[in-house]
């Protein structure tokens, strides 16, 4: 037979090991149930995550949501604003990071306020001293809304609205994002990794930096991409950043040279770049020479017969369709059908 102390200590250890078990919470359903929104701008990932409250037929603004007393634009804990680069939200400057999102509402005016604390419950423990930025929101009626949602609205590649919708309101504020700026500091960080020891990765940031209106990393990052390998796309590059600075002599060197050891497709597309930029005969001159050095490809005939189609030689154009037809697969055969009958 135990002890009795020790008969006494089991059963107070089973009784608070009871006590606690009760204790425990259930996981279980929340009435305001949890959401989130996100949109990518350029290499920049926005996200908000938040509850989703009812308006259950209550009337919500001034009296669910008191004016003038701080909300946290949704219900249970603070809704949750993650950005990954810095961001201009309304106007002001915001570092990247993740960030509670607050409203002070009044019956004439909302203000969006940011503050630094992202883990409250609510906004019962904000205080004014964590803000990070307090902007103007804007607000318009809208069609109802009976669970709270939050939306990015037209997005553009530097820009998007943040919107809040519940009720018959929607309540907006702009973030705009230095995409370009962003990106080219991403690109300069990435090419100090494997991708310098490519020329792929330098002929890409070379490209990218030329599409968006950066020259110098653009002609130094292509000159790099060229010590690795003179490959056609770099040459081409190359050749149209001194022709953007007037060197057309040197321009001409470099798309001879390209040309000189270009595949096919490399000609081809070549060809099709001149026809986008409306230098029509150019581009019929390398389509034309395409055919020369390479007669037995359908791709290059039909490729030529487009060109001068476009330029309205009709009897060129059917010319090379008819020599295309002939070698072309069976797949393709419709469709150069197709535009000889309406070559007219």
């Amino acid at each position: 037979m135990l002890p009795r102390f020790l008969i006494v200590a089991g059963l107070t250890l089973s009784a608070v090991t009871i006590s606690t078990a009760q204790n425990v919470p259930l996981t279980l359903p929340r009435e305001s149930q949890a959401a989130a929104v996100s949109q990518s701008i350029g290499l920049t990932d926005i996200s908000v995550s938040y509850h989703r409250p009812a308006v259950k037929g209550r009337k919500v603004w001034g009296e669910l949501v008191p004016f003038d007393t701080v909300w946290r634009g949704g219900a249970n804990e603070n809704t949750v604003l993650t950005v990954t680069s810095p961001v201009t939200i309304g106007g002001a400057g915001l570092p990247a990071g993740r960030y509670g999102l607050h409203f002070l509402p009044t019956a004439a005016s909302w203000t969006l306020i940011v503050s630094r604390q992202a883990n409250n419950w609510g906004s019962f423990s904000y205080h004014p001293l964590d803000d990070a930025a307090r902007v103007p929101a804007t607000t318009r009626k809208a069609e109802f809304v009976e669970h709270l949602q939050y939306s990015m609205e037209n997005p553009s590649d530097s820009s998007v609205m943040l919107t809040m919708r519940w009720e018959r309101l929607a309540v907006s504020v702009p973030i705009v994002v230095k995409s370009r700026d962003i990106v080219l500091d991403s690109i300069t960080q990435q090419l100090h990794g494997l991708p310098q020891f490519f020329p792929q990765g330098w002929l890409e940031a070379a490209q990218w930096a030329a599409r968006n209106g950066f020259p110098e990393p653009a002609a130094k990052w292509a000159d790099s991409s060229l010590l690795r390998a003179p490959t056609f796309g770099a040459l081409q590059l190359k050749a149209g950043l001194l022709e953007r600075q007037g060197d057309t002599a040197g321009a001409r060197a470099l798309r001879d040279r390209a040309l000189a050891s270009a595949t096919e497709a490399e000609v081809n597309a070549w060809g099709y770049q001149l026809l986008g930029r409306g230098k029509t005969d150019e581009a019929i001159a390398v389509f034309r020479q395409n055919t020369k050095d390479h007669p037995r490809s359908w791709n290059t005939w039909d490729s030529l017969g487009e060109a001068l189609a476009g330029k309205g030689d009709v009897k060129g154009a059917r010319a090379s369709y008819e020599k295309a037809l002939a070698m072309a697969p069976e797949q393709q055969q419709g469709r150069i059908r197709g535009i000889l009958s309406g070559l007219k």
